[in-house]
């Protein structure tokens, strides 16, 4: 970062403009696919900063998705017009339903024969409008690319969070561009400011006083509250649920902390028992509500940044609508640490318990793999990035029984994609390159991005990746194996592991027993490169409890 700028009598291209952005917004690394629509871009990035190659669109943007969510900061993906815009759109889906700001770049043919359909190569109907349908807003840039590109920047990291889509046809990006305008501070993204509503406020307080069983349930807009909330549960005595996009929020070796484990029949009972629900930051998305069926307690105190999210999914009886700190700090100031405020000795204990009991009933469920978990766990620093894809492992356990101790190091597929797990530790791996990354995936995941094992090779990260191989996609072969007795397109012919390996000169370790699966995950992961471990699940065995996702099935 300490290579000079540009000088102003040299000429600036529109990639100079873009590295400047970047580099004002804390951004050192850029992700992409070279075209001809995007050549300056490229090579100024190459020049000044960081050009990650990656093998797809999909997986430059799935890259600069991991990278924002790694850093709390701005990822950037550079792709092509047409065809490589619409290869990118999937992963925008995925960054759009995570709240990720991303910004993403693409080309666009030359100014002069935009919209006029001549047949000039890359181009595509309609491009702006399939980004704005997958993007929090997209726009084309103009002359004035430096204001219309430092406003997305700021649309990106505004709350709610989203990704940002601008196309910038190739004319424009070599014109001499204009230095910016001097410096200001990086902007991280200022959270509203909105008033909050004191009657409500006066209203949560006095339930919170006269709770005795009090639950908390925390999401990703909880994310950056950890100290305001261990604050909460010291108050109030609650116990803490949360969503898998809360998980971390506090560290889940935290007695305090049942999980994600809301939906599971051994919560049950705790949240039957419980006189209050402080819901913050949270969608109550399907998979963790039953579909919404899920009946949670009453009073419910909905906390949340966007107002459209209060009672949406749940009836709020007081809905406070802010900065999840701020809006805890507020509600600390009126608690005090008297009996009013005290939960009964007994509550305590029964959150403890069920923290325990949950957590034991998995361990019997998945068998063999509980091992595997605990040896993950036991091998990996704390600030390791656990970087799960959507496959049974994770489903199963890495999303409950995997314990996450930072918020930053919890990295998934928020939108139920399979495959984007080793783009997302691509970037997060970028992001923190001191760090072990690990991307938990099956082999039906690896499949869809697997060409990104070059990338891995190429920038030498920082990566294990573990596959568990079971011949397909074993999340959907037990869902028709429940509810239709019959299978189709789920079992896959599945290359060779080692050989893939091998391919892309990745140590490579095989394990077929569940005993052997510490001693290779700690080799593989004391290198200081990257490297393969392929669990055959075959071999290993299968679950004692099949594990079949919480997705609704219509009743004929």
């Amino acid at each position: 970062m300490s290579e000079p700028e540009v000088s102003e009598s040299e000429m600036r291209s529109g990639g100079d403009l873009l590295v400047d952005l970047l580099r004002r917004h804390q951004v050192d690394a850029a992700f992409g696919v070279v075209s001809v629509h995007n050549l300056p871009l490229v090579d100024a990035v190459d020049r000044r900063l960081r050009w990650v190659a990656t093998r797809t669109e999909a997986g430059a943007l799935n890259a600069a998705d991991g990278y924002a969510r790694a850093t709390d900061g701005v990822g950037c993906a550079v792709t092509s017009t047409g065809t490589g815009a619409g290869n990118a759109a999937g992963a925008l889906v995925e960054a759009l339903t995570a709240g990720s700001p991303v910004l993403h770049i693409t080309g666009q043919i030359d100014t002069p024969y935009l919209g006029r359909g001549l047949g000039v190569i890359h181009e595509t109907r309609d491009q702006l409008p399939m980004l704005e349908a997958v993007s929090k807003t997209a726009s084309t840039l103009t002359e004035d690319a430096a204001t219309e590109l430092s406003d997305l920047i700021a649309e990106a990291l505004a709350y709610p969070r989203g990704p940002v889509s601008a196309e910038w046809p190739i004319d424009l990006q070599y014109a001499d561009q204009p230095s910016l305008p001097a410096p200001t501070e990086p902007h991280r993204g200022a959270k509203p400011a909105t008033p909050l509503d004191e009657a409500q406020l006066a209203a949560a307080v006095e339930l919170i006083k006269q709770a005795r069983r009090p639950l908390v349930w925390v999401g990703g807009g909880a994310r950056w509250a950890g100290p305001e909330l261990s604050a909460l549960l010291d108050s109030t005595g609650a116990g803490l649920l949360t969503s898998n996009a809360g998980r971390g929020v506090i560290p889940e070796d935290d007695e305090r902390v049942v999980g994600n484990f809301a939906a599971t029949p051994g919560c049950a009972g705790l949240l039957e028992q419980a006189d209050l629900l402080i819901s913050i930051g949270s969608h109550f998305r399907s998979n963790e509500t039953r579909t919404f069926k899920l009946p949670l307690p009453r009073p419910h105190i909905q906390i949340d940044i966007d107002p459209v999210a209060i009672g949406r999914s749940y009836p709020a009886d007081v809905g406070l609508v802010g900065d999840a700190s701020s809006i805890l700090n507020q509600l600390l100031s009126h608690l005090t640490d008297d009996v009013e405020c005290s939960a009964e000795d007994s509550w305590q204990n029964q959150v403890a318990e069920t923290r325990a009991s949950c957590r034991a009933q998995l361990r019997t469920n998945i068998g063999p793999y509980a091992q595997i978990c605990d040896a993950i766990r036991s091998v990996l620093p704390r600030n390791a990035q656990l970087v799960r894809d959507i496959t049974i492992p994770n489903s199963a356990w890495g999303n409950r029984l995997l314990d996450v101790y930072d918020p930053a190091t919890n990295i998934y597929p928020r939108g139920g994609g399979i495959g984007q797990a080793v783009g997302l530790g691509i970037g997060a791996a970028v992001a923190h390159s001191d760090r072990r990354t690990m991307v938990l995936i099956g082999d039906g995941g690896f499949q869809i991005q697997v060409g990104e094992l070059s990338t891995i090779a190429q920038e030498q990260l920082p990566i294990t990746i573990v596959v568990f191989d079971d011949g397909g996609y074993g999340v959907l072969r037990n869902m028709q194996d429940q509810h239709l007795g019959r299978r189709a397109g789920v079992d896959l012919f599945t290359p060779s592991m080692q050989s893939l390996a091998e391919a892309h000169a990745l140590p490579y370790w095989r394990v077929e027993d569940a005993n052997d699966f510490h001693e290779a995950f700690a080799a593989a992961t004391a290198l200081p490169g990257p490297s393969l471990v392929h669990v055959d699940c075959d071999a290993i065995g299968p679950m004692p409890v099949p594990f079949t996702p919480p997705v609704h099935i219509p009743s004929r």
